[in-house]
């Protein structure tokens, strides 16, 4: 049996004032879907358990600077069926789907999954291509930090001890542009990733050649990755399957898988580039798909008149 105190602040002072009361042996929980694991399993033995669920106003989902701000205890599920999100990116809703089973959706928050810094998780690789941010908060004040520079290693980010997550912040997609998540499942639904990868594509304004893209992995090293090797051969070309496979070949160069039950670590290379590849294809059909979407209802209102003159 494990013994430990267990605080219920009310605010963020009073979490402050745990965290620096406890300093390293205190740790946070919101969710607990990981952390509870993790001490079952003695992988951590916390002295004080600062728990977030009575602390109010961080779990709202709201529109800033025209992309999204989403609490650090919004829970994964909120994310995903949210319309707000749905409605503005998508993207956001689909990827969060795909986090475990609807009980872990409800309980996991959007802050203390991305604090538990797990490789193989699914939101990471789509707010890194989204180019989200978090904003880390303590008691000397608050700083923002861009996720492709948040995790560090296995389980490690850059928060200090007495950091926590009070917001995600997910900026608008520029125009003309799609996004897309793929993960590779060679097993059940709720189960990690072989690989994964999030893409967002960005045309120029003709839509004929590729202005910036974001590229994405998962599970295919210690932390996330961002391509950006992959990203760079991209930028400035000709829309061409060509390029689509090049940048997967870019991609694989920058990923350091592990082998385990779910492929080995030369297979995850490959898979690595063959889902960055579909992952841009995904993106530039959504992009399409888009613009019909938006031609439609002239056509409709075209033909309408049309129809209108044959009666006459």
């Amino acid at each position: 049996m494990i013994s430990f105190e267990y605080r219920t602040p009310k605010n963020l002072k009073e979490v402050h004032a745990s965290l620096k009361e406890f300093g390293t042996d205190a740790k946070l929980i919101a969710g607990g879907t990981a952390l509870i694991i993790m001490m079952k399993q003695r992988l951590v033995q916390p002295s004080c358990l600062v728990s977030l669920r009575s602390v109010r106003g961080l779990n709202g989902i709201e529109i800033k600077d025209g992309g999204l701000r989403i609490g650090g205890l919004a829970t994964h599920r909120a994310v995903e069926s949210s319309p707000l999100v749905r409605r503005r990116i998508p993207l956001l809703a689909e990827t969060y789907h795909h986090v475990g089973t609807v009980r872990v959706r409800n309980m996991a928050t959007v802050g203390g999954g991305l604090a538990h810094a797990d490789p193989n998780q699914d939101p990471p690789p789509t707010l890194i291509a989204l180019g989200a941010t978090v904003k880390a908060t303590s008691a000397n004040g608050s700083r923002v930090i861009p996720l492709d520079t948040f995790f560090t290693d296995y389980y490690e980010t850059v928060l200090n001890p007495d950091e926590i997550i009070t917001e995600l912040f997910v900026p608008k997609l520029p125009g003309n542009s799609g996004a897309a998540y793929l993960k590779f499942l060679p097993r059940t639904a709720d189960d990690y990733a072989t690989v994964s990868a999030a893409a967002v594509l960005t045309l120029d304004k003709n839509k004929k050649t590729i202005a910036d893209a974001r590229i994405a992995l998962g599970s295919v090293g210690t932390t996330p990755i961002r391509a950006t090797a992959a990203e760079a051969v991209l930028r400035g070309q000709p829309l061409k399957a060509e390029a689509f496979v090049e940048a997967g070949e870019k991609a694989k160069e920058a990923v350091d898988p592990v082998s385990d039950f779910r492929g080995s670590a030369g297979y995850k290379k490959e898979m690595a580039a063959v889902f960055v590849r579909r992952a841009l294809e995904r993106a530039l059909a959504n992009i399409r798909q888009q613009s019909k979407a938006k031609a439609a209802p002239k056509t409709t209102k075209r033909a309408a008149k049309t129809r209108k003159r044959r009666k006459r």
